[in-house]
């Protein structure tokens, strides 16, 4: 491989990692457990992953395909139920999300990577939009059906 070839390479990673860094800092400034480190290391991974079955003979569809596997099985570890109510489905959304930023972002589609982290970010900051909670709360279907109505 030429050098070319590498600096390209390098820049990939490189924005994969700056917005992978960016998700995890909204993530991290909202006090959450995953922040920069870990959605930047999801970027940077899915990043990594995607360029090498870019370079091996066959493997491209099949690598990407456990890259989106793998971070299902780590969300679905993210994923709690505390006093009957269920906590970190923002987080595993966002996190096997922001795999696909640093996917995108390794077969180059820089417009596509950084559009899905745009819309990452804007989703979760969808509840400071004046009148979001009300709207939730108004159009909040309980699904849940007590022992007592059984």
């Amino acid at each position: 491989m030429d050098w070319n070839a590498e600096f390209i390479l390098s820049l990939r990673i490189l924005i994969a990692a700056i917005l992978g860094a960016l998700i995890g800092w909204e993530r991290e400034n909202h006090n959450r457990d995953a922040g920069v480190r870990t959605y930047m290391a999801v970027a940077v991974g899915a990043c990594a992953f995607s360029i090498i079955s870019n370079h091996v003979p066959g493997e491209t569809t099949r690598i990407a395909s456990q890259v989106v596997t793998g971070m299902g099985f780590i969300g679905a570890g993210v994923i709690l139920q505390v006093k009957g109510r269920v906590q970190g489905l923002t987080t595993a959304a966002t996190l096997w999300a922001t795999a696909a930023v640093g996917m995108a972002s390794a077969f180059g589609m820089y417009m596509l990577s950084g559009l899905t982290a745009l819309l990452i970010l804007g989703t979760l900051g969808l509840h400071h939009v004046p009148g979001w909670a009300q709207f939730v709360k108004k159009h909040y279907v309980r699904t849940d059906v007590s022992k007592d109505e059984s």
